[in-house]
């Protein structure tokens, strides 16, 4: 559940044509290949993500070059009010330490800066074979990970076992998909898959995917401290949990080498904190998150830049549907008519979100409006069905975190017990717990706040992960039902990933949600960046992992 990513986990907004029809030596199958999204100005509204097309696959990358690499220099301090909270990638699943990953530990295919496209990453090439279901890649060769062990076919089968064998939170993009993994010779690999998937080069390109040494890794538990990393562009020289983390341009990576040779990352206790720091020259960057307020004032600001990305980013509440009260459908379906989102954008966001009636975000393919506007009557109609009454309330907790969504989310909780509380019938009763702690009680908690950046760019990535019956409990939810796992079998093994049958398939999807509500979406968002304006090449894209090895600072 990419806890946003889930968010951790995911985003955002675009997607991939993936499906070959034979097997052979080929370059990597077809990737996506939508527009590129453009950050709109800041009076603009935020631009629809367009449809992917299929497109040719990239072209494999040459060997690297001997010739000696420039060696980045100067350094740029980046403040967020995120929180790493495990650099395992068998374990890790949020959205600021995929973000870590993203610039640290490479995967076999990744996606393009500024695009959807994927291009090869640790492998070279790989090829499909004709019923779908075995994905054999070649990898680059020379490659060492940091701690000198060298890259091959056996660290990559050694990483996957490792992954399966801990069942960490982001398994399932592992588990339900691959059977397992065969080393065809020291630089060929092969996956097994359980079915055809036709978007498995996508899962590749995350982080669970990622290879790491085998003698820096424990084989069977978590090693949430350690700082070993991958194959990237940078390395972990320090890092103190909440504190700081340091980071140095890595001299055997095999692609161009970063802008810059040294990225500090600080960590702050709040939005406002974070704002002092970036206006007095202390950070050069602010990610992840001022508050919605500071966006507007900051653009008035002469030696500051506010960069606006396409947002994929949704907030949404989780059901665990095996709790009571929430076991009722009903329940469910009334609260999903109490929320009121418009209160959420306008009185939480300040207008840096829209409403979000579907978990298919607004300008992905196939988004339908798929959940009921706000109705208080018809909420108050399904509770006493139900069996509630003014004089016989409905009594739940809501549970949220405090930082790990910005210091708005004391406010996101507020609303949204207005909103219910204002139905009469409803008594809520709001619980918090800080990120780390949050993410060990989903399956205990009954209702919670989340929220989602994509794993990976296609509508199946805001569905399956809630709603599919061997994934929905990594997240908390524990919804099962054969009638929606039947319509992610069948989106999932359609040859034309952007066909009108699949189409189809995804708008069944959400209309069976909206019946069931294991989740109810609220809003869609933007991902913001506030930098000093001697800072050089921000990209920002629909996958919302920011770019480290780009920036650069002017007359460093």
């Amino acid at each position: 559940m990419k806890r946003n990513k889930l968010f951790a986990v995911v985003a955002l907004l675009v997607l991939v044509a993936l499906a070959l029809a034979a097997c052979g030596k080929a370059t990597p199958t077809a990737a996506p290949k939508p527009a590129a999204t453009q950050a709109p100005a800041a009076t603009e509204k935020p631009a629809a993500t367009q449809a992917p097309k299929p497109t040719e696959a990239p072209k494999p990358t040459e060997a690297p070059t001997q010739a000696p690499k420039p060696k980045p220099s100067g350094t740029i301090i980046i403040g967020t009010t995120d929180k790493v909270t495990d650099l395992d990638p068998a374990n890790a699943y949020d959205f600021h330490t995929w973000e870590i990953f993203h610039n640290t530990m490479d995967t076999l295919l990744h996606y393009k800066p500024g695009t959807t496209d994927l291009e090869p990453g640790l492998a070279t090439s790989y090829d499909v074979s004709k019923d779908g279901k075995t994905y054999t890649f070649h990898l680059r060769k020379g490659l060492k990970f940091n701690d000198g062990t060298p890259f091959n076919a056996q660290a990559v089968k050694w990483s996957i076992d490792r992954v399966i064998k801990i069942k960490g939170d982001p398994n399932w993009l592992v588990t339900s998909f691959v059977d397992h993994v065969e080393v065809v010779d020291d630089y060929t690999v092969k996956f097994v898959l359980k079915k055809a998937v036709n978007y498995f080069p996508l899962l590749v390109a995350t982080f669970p995917y990622a290879p790491v040494s085998p003698n820096c890794y424990p084989a069977d538990k978590i090693a949430s401290d350690s700082t070993c990393g991958g194959i990237g562009p940078y390395k972990i020289a320090k890092w103190t949990r909440d504190v700081e983390m340091d980071l140095v341009a890595n001299p055997n990576w095999y692609g161009e080498p970063p802008k810059t040779g040294n990225i500090i990352i600080k960590y702050f206790a709040d939005a406002t904190t974070m704002r002092l720091a970036l206006e007095n020259g202390e950070i050069d960057v602010a990610t992840k998150s001022l508050n919605p307020t500071d966006y507007a004032d900051l653009k008035s600001n002469p030696n500051l830049q506010v960069v606006e990305g396409p947002g994929a980013y949704i907030r949404y509440i989780v059901f665990n549907v095996k709790m009571k009260p929430f076991d009722d459908p009903k329940v469910r379906q009334a609260i999903a008519y109490a929320v009121n989102r418009q209160a959420i954008v306008d009185k939480v966001y300040q207008g840096t979100h829209e409403p979000l009636y579907s978990m298919v975000p607004i300008g992905m393919w196939s988004h339908i409006d798929a959940f009921p506007k706000r109705d208080l009557e018809k909420a108050k109609e399904l509770l006493k069905e139900a069996g509630y009454s003014a004089d016989n309330p409905l009594k739940i907790d809501l549970w949220w975190t405090p930082t790990h969504y910005g210091d708005t989310e004391s406010d996101m909780a507020s609303v949204v017990k207005e909103a219910l509380e204002e139905t009469g019938m409803i008594k809520v009763n709001l619980q918090s717990a800080e990120w780390a702690t949050y993410t060990s009680q989903f399956g205990s908690m009954g209702m919670f706040l989340l929220g989602w950046y994509p794993d990976y760019m296609d509508p199946d990535d805001y569905t399956y992960p809630f709603a599919a019956s061997d994934a929905s409990d990594d997240i908390g939810s524990n919804y099962s039902s054969k009638e929606m796992d039947a319509l992610f079998a069948k989106e999932q093994a359609a040859t034309d990933l952007r066909g009108a049958e699949r189409e189809k398939v995804f708008e069944d999807i959400q209309k069976l949600w909206a019946k069931d509500v294991p989740t109810i979406p609220l809003s869609q968002g933007k991902l913001f960046v506030v930098a000093k304006k001697n800072i050089k090449g921000i990209v920002l894209d629909p996958v919302m992992l920011n770019h480290y090895f780009l920036l650069e600072k002017a007359g460093q």
